[in-house]
């Protein structure tokens, strides 16, 4: 993205705003800000990323015997917090598609070692959602354990979609297999299912 001055550099930090500011820390809004060329291509670019993606295990079921309401505020409790380690760990939220969270690392900005900040984030989100869902609210509904995938690879990220409804996502085949892991808990009884290259990378 090119530095731009007056009223065009005006309607690029708001763009820059309205891009980012429900998916990276304020943190890393400011350096966005700060330097607008920062954001490599908002077209779309590929470049390689760690994504991880979580679950609630049993979710459907248990929304269905739970007062609307009440479901409202005690998901969005629980999403506040997850968006806020996630983007404490240099993290972006891609989005949230009901109890599900889509996040990527090393993107907008470089992230170095993000395949490691992933992971930590990962544990994070663990130890945090266990304890959570022992309090008072969640454990009367039975909410479930939050179940994560981790993946490193080349994608595709930028603005994509309709030109009413651009999207600042990614995708690839590490985006979907990072979705796969997260799955594949299910089978394995597991919390966090790691992918081979994430683990390659960390130590």
């Amino acid at each position: 993205m090119e530095a731009a001055s007056g009223s065009e550099a005006r309607a690029q930090r708001e763009f820059i705003k309205g891009v980012f500011s429900h998916h990276v820390a304020p943190k890393v809004v400011d350096q966005l800000l700060s330097d607008p060329a920062k954001v490599a291509s908002l077209e779309g670019e590929r470049r390689t990323m760690t994504f991880l993606f979580t679950d609630v295990a049993d979710f459907t079921t248990m929304s269905e015997g739970v007062e609307s309401k009440e479901l409202g505020r005690i998901l969005n409790s629980y999403l506040e917090v997850m968006t806020d380690i996630v983007q404490k760990h240099g993290g972006m939220v891609d989005k949230v598609v009901g109890d599900a969270v889509h996040a990527i690392f090393n993107a907008p900005l470089d992230q170095r070692d993000h395949p490691r900040h992933a992971l930590e984030s990962a544990v994070a989100i663990r130890d945090w959602a266990e304890a959570w869902r022992r309090s008072p609210l969640p454990a009367g509904i039975g909410f479930g354990r939050t179940r994560i995938g981790i993946e490193t690879g080349d994608a595709i990220v930028g603005d994509i979609g309709i030109s009413s409804k651009l999207d600042y996502t990614a995708h690839g085949n590490a985006v979907n297999t990072a979705a796969r892991l997260q799955s594949i808990n299910k089978e394995l009884g597991s919390t966090i299912c790691v992918g081979q290259t994430t683990a390659h990378r960390c130590n």
